[in-house]
């Protein structure tokens, strides 16, 4: 079996700054971190799936190399729309893909298991809608048709709609070519993105979407027309993506604070369930 957790936007900050006046991003992400090595089992791999800065500062980048090197399983990363594809590379280049296949584009792939991932970049400089481009398009049709394991694609824009409108306006502006690219492909499983900070789950090209909760706050859910862009403190979460042979590629949302419990089912005494009569 594989195991692979699944975080997303950190937003990390300078030390002592926390994000728009009231969120700290930097301790909700520490917490997240010490939730995730708490597990058992251990996850083959960590993926997070951009926004890991806020403001692509370099002492933003330093404070994610100090908290993820802590994790004692291999962490990839793509970048998102608060990231930056050159700025990332030079500051966080010893994580595993960084280096990147492409000039303007970080892309990789990576062999965790029985999965393969493939990462993929949409940050687009100066803008919050993302683009993948023909260039990577083409290179990623490519890794595709090169192998047909079990593949998670990872990028920070969701190509599906959500139905929050100011979200979905800053979205990935050629899902359209992407499907394109994916559909043929049975063994894509999985598209692991972020960006709207909320657990959400659709289709895509055939296939299922699963964007993760940020590890700090979240937006708020209004699918009105016109509902302004909010955020609140709704419980931090992460994805598990359990994949086995039998029962391929299975997704869990694990929260990142301890809740009461466990409790064993004991039925209170003398108490007879329906159907145990006898």
């Amino acid at each position: 079996m594989t195991l692979i957790a699944h975080m997303t936007d950190l937003h990390l900050r300078p030390r002592g700054l926390p994000c728009y006046r009231v969120s700290d991003t930097n301790m909700l992400a520490e917490r997240a971190i010490k939730s995730l090595q708490n597990l058992t089992p251990k996850p083959d791999a960590l993926v997070i799936t951009g926004d890991i800065t806020d403001r692509n500062d370099p002492r933003e980048y330093a404070l994610a190399r100090s908290i993820l090197s802590r994790v004692d399983m291999p962490v990839y990363l793509v970048p998102g729309n608060h990231d930056g594809t050159d700025v990332m590379r030079r500051e966080l280049g010893s994580f595993p893909g960084l280096s990147g296949s492409l000039e303007d584009k970080i892309c990789y792939t990576a062999d965790i298991g029985d999965i393969r991932l493939i990462a993929l970049d949409t940050h687009i400089p100066g803008d919050p809608r993302g683009r993948l481009g023909q260039a990577q398009l083409d290179w990623l049709d490519s890794r595709l048709r090169e192998s047909a394991k079990t593949t998670l694609i990872a990028l920070h824009h969701p190509p599906a709609l959500s139905g929050i409108r100011h979200m979905d306006d800053i979205g990935l502006v050629d899902a359209d070519a992407l499907a394109e690219v994916v559909s043929p492909h049975r063994h894509v499983a999985r598209f692991l993105c972020g960006h709207l900070h909320r657990p959400i789950i659709a289709s895509f090209a055939g296939k299922v979407m699963t964007l993760a909760p940020s590890t700090g706050h979240q937006v708020v859910l209004d699918l009105t027309e016109d509902g302004p862009a909010m955020f609140n403190f709704e419980p931090a979460a992460y994805f598990l993506h359990y994949h086995s042979p039998k029962t391929g590629v299975v997704s869990h949302m694990a929260y990142v604070e301890a809740y009461p419990g466990p409790y064993h089912f004991f039925a209170d005494e003398g108490v007879v369930w329906p159907g145990d009569e006898t």
